[in-house]
């Protein structure tokens, strides 16, 4: 009885390490050279009747060099659009109208936003998804702050396996947001991550979301990221969804 019960402990011992071998795997970005990925995110936020806003932007990413580890790209955002109701305003753009197809608030928007629109910016990152180095030309103030802050996920230097987690803090405008990013499922060339977190500072709620990620390129191919918050005393809803894939 005792060869059985240590026989059945050696199968499933060997078994469990067997399957941690087989689902393990490293998550590194591994953008190609010269290669060109298309980004497109929506961005809403509700905030009770005071506010409501409707964005989405287009960029394309194009992959100047890769060394090792370190990769240079430039971004260009192609397109945006934007619907806000605010004090029963509407204020509405679109990127790809003519000033004849605008009303005067979007003509305002437009001498905002054109020059976002006609700049480049220059990143070099590394494989783990961090930022190490953004620059603007021409110079725009507030641009290398959406360069580094453009990335959704850095990814660990271990290997991963379902059940694994880590974490990953970003600050921007005086909040500070702690996300969790759990393993949920490793299969074939797709690697599905749960998202959970905290928000604190200026404003205090919760993270929530998913995202999908392809294994053999790293590339989030698809995420989607809420945030429920409070902002002096008003109630925040915000939701963040972003699909990228090499054009």
């Amino acid at each position: 009885m005792k060869k059985l019960l240590a026989l059945l402990l050696i199968i499933t011992v060997n078994l469990t390490i067997a399957q941690d071998s087989q689902n393990q795997t490293l998550l590194r970005l591994n953008y190609e050279k010269g290669a060109t990925y298309d980004v497109a995110m929506e961005v809403t936020q509700e905030m009770g009747t005071m506010m409501s806003m409707g964005m989405t932007i287009n960029m394309d990413i194009k992959v100047l060099d890769v060394k090792g580890d370190v990769y240079d790209s430039e971004m260009k955002f192609t397109k945006m659009t934007m619907d806000m109701l605010q004090g029963g305003n509407l204020i509405s753009y679109d990127s790809t109208k003519n000033d004849d197809e605008l009303d005067e608030t979007g003509k305002m928007m437009k001498q905002q936003m054109g020059p976002m629109l006609s700049a480049v910016i220059f990143v070099k990152g590394n494989n783990l998804g961090e930022v190490i180095e953004a620059k603007v030309e021409p110079t725009i103030a507030g641009m290398e702050d959406i360069a580094k802050q453009s990335n959704n996920v850095i990814y660990p230097k271990e290997a991963i396996k379902v059940g694994s987690s880590w974490t990953m803090s970003k600050e921007e405008k005086g909040m500070k947001m702690d996300f969790i990013y759990t393993v949920k499922s490793i299969i074939d060339n797709e690697i599905v991550l749960d998202l959970s977190g905290n928000i604190s500072g200026m404003a205090t709620g919760k993270i929530t979301g998913k995202m999908e990620i392809e294994k053999d390129s790293g590339i989030p191919v698809n995420s989607l990221i809420n945030m429920d918050m409070s902002v002096s005393g008003q109630e925040l809803k915000s939701k963040i969804t972003m699909k990228m894939g090499k054009k």
